[in-house]
C-alpha cells in the first residue's frame, strides 16, 4: 500500500500569529530603542504614536482626511476604468487600432504622474480636480495595458464559435470576450488601484506644498502640514501607518473580488 502524505493547512490561530508575529517583534524593538532616548526627544516611538493616533481619530481630523483621500481615489479610479477599460477593449479587439495607438500610449506611459502634476495645478488649481486628474492618469495605464493584453489574447476560436451560432456582437462581448479577458483585467484593476492610492498621497503632499498647506484636504496634505508647520513626527508616522494599512485593505478587497468573480483561480 502506498502511503499518502497529507499536508494540513494552518489553522486560523496559526495564520493570525504568523501575520502579527513579525510586526509585534518590530514594535517591541522600536519601543525598547525609545527607552534609550532622552525625555525631551522628538523622535517617534510606539506609545506616543498610539496616543497621537487616538487624538487625531477622536478629533475627527484623521477620519475626515482619510475619507477625502479615499473619495478622490475611488472617483479617479472610476474615471480611469471607463477610459482605460473602454479603450483597452477597443484596442484589444482591433489589431489596426492597436497598431496606431500603441506608439502614443507607450510614449506617455513612462511619464510619472508627479511629472504631470505642475500642468494639473496650472489647469485645475490646487483643489480636488488636480488630485483627481493625477489619480486618473496614474490608474489609466495599468488598466489599459492589462485590458489590451487580456482581450487580445482571447482564443479567437471562441469568438468564431459564438458567431457561427448567430450570437450578436453585444452578447459576444458580454458573455465571451470579457469573461475570457477578466483575469488580466482584474490584475490591471488591482495594480491600478495600488498606483492610484500611491499617487493621491504624493499629489496631496505636492498640492499642499504648493498651496502653503491650503484647504485641499486629504491625508497627504495632512502629512505636509505636520511636516512643514508643527514638525510632529509622531503624527507623520500615524499617517504613514494609516496609508499602509489602507493599501493592504484595498489589496485584500481586490483579492476577495478576484476569488468571487473567478472561483476557478482561487488559491489553495
Amino acid at each position: 500500500m502506498n502511503a499518502s502524505l497529507t499536508i494540513q493547512a494552518p489553522g486560523a490561530r496559526q495564520r493570525v500569529w504568523q501575520a502579527v508575529a513579525l510586526p509585534l517583534v518590530a514594535l517591541l524593538a522600536w519601543q525598547l530603542w525609545a527607552f534609550t532616548l532622552p525625555p525631551d526627544t522628538r523622535a517617534p516611538y510606539p506609545t506616543q504614536v498610539l496616543a497621537t493616533f487616538y487624538t487625531l481619530t477622536a478629533s475627527g481630523d484623521l477620519p475626515a482626511a482619510l475619507a477625502q483621500s479615499l473619495g478622490r481615489v475611488v472617483a479617479g479610479f472610476c474615471f480611469a476604468l471607463l477610459l482605460g477599460g473602454g479603450l483597452g477593449v477597443l484596442m484589444g479587439s482591433s489589431r489596426k487600432l492597436r497598431a496606431n495607438l500603441d506608439p502614443i500610449i507607450e510614449s506617455f506611459r513612462p511619464v510619472a504622474p508627479m511629472a504631470v502634476l505642475p500642468i494639473a495645478i496650472l489647469w485645475f488649481g490646487t483643489g480636488t480636480p488636480a488630485a483627481l486628474s493625477i489619480v486618473t492618469y496614474a490608474a489609466f495605464f495599468p488598466l489599459l495595458v492589462n485590458t489590451v493584453h487580456g482581450v487580445s489574447r482571447v482564443d479567437r476560436r471562441l469568438l468564431q464559435a459564438a458567431q457561427t451560432m448567430g450570437i450578436g456582437r453585444a452578447r459576444i462581448l458580454r458573455h465571451v470576450l470579457l469573461p475570457a479577458a477578466l483575469p488580466s483585467m482584474m490584475l490591471g484593476a488591482r495594480l491600478a488601484m495600488g498606483v492610484a492610492w500611491t499617487a493621491i498621497i504624493a499629489a496631496e503632499l505636492a498640492v499642499g506644498a504648493k498651496s502653503g498647506g491650503g484647504t485641499s484636504g486629504g491625508i497627504g496634505q495632512m502629512m505636509f502640514v505636520f511636516y512643514a508647520y508643527s514638525v510632529d513626527l509622531n503624527a507623520i508616522v500615524v499617517c504613514m501607518i494609516v496609508v499602509g494599512v489602507v493599501a493592504l485593505a484595498i489589496d485584500r478587497l481586490f483579492r476577495a473580488a478576484e476569488r468571487r468573480l473567478m472561483p476557478w483561480r482561487a488559491e489553495h
